[in-house]
């Protein structure tokens, strides 16, 4: 049986369905998580191309579509958990573009198996040959 290397941030279908309405207003989107990256944490969503990304920020993976970024110390302290978006009732970030909607994203989190953090260490290693 093939094993495929997990994600490291996955949405929820409520956060895809919202994430699908925000495309269609604002077009494609990218998402920051800031440093209070936790459980219950809320990223926050932009325009792509109308936030800037610092050089130590770190893509952790793609979204339903779109780039989702933390800071390169997050990424260190989640490296052995996945990042589950979903969304709540509620106000959204004041500038996150789900704010208004009365629903705002957040995350939950599940820490990876030993046989999941091993592929994603042979995968970022078949990365970094690539480079």
């Amino acid at each position: 049986m093939a094993h495929t290397t997990p994600s490291r941030v996955v949405a929820t279908e409520a956060a895809v369905q919202l994430i699908d309405t925000l495309m269609r207003v604002y077009g494609p989107l990218i998402f920051f998580q800031s440093g209070d990256c936790a459980e219950g944490g809320s990223p926050m969503c932009y325009p792509a191309g109308e936030f800037s990304i610092g050089q130590s920020d770190v893509c952790l993976g793609v979204l339903h579509g779109s780039a989702f970024y933390v800071g390169r110390d997050d990424a260190e302290y989640w490296l052995h958990t996945q990042l589950i978006v979903d969304v709540l009732d509620g106000a959204g970030g004041m500038f996150s573009l789900e704010n208004g909607t009365g629903k705002r994203f957040f995350v939950r989190t599940r820490p990876f198996s030993d046989e999941e953090c091993e592929r994603l260490a042979r995968q970022a290693a078949r990365e970094c040959v690539r480079q």
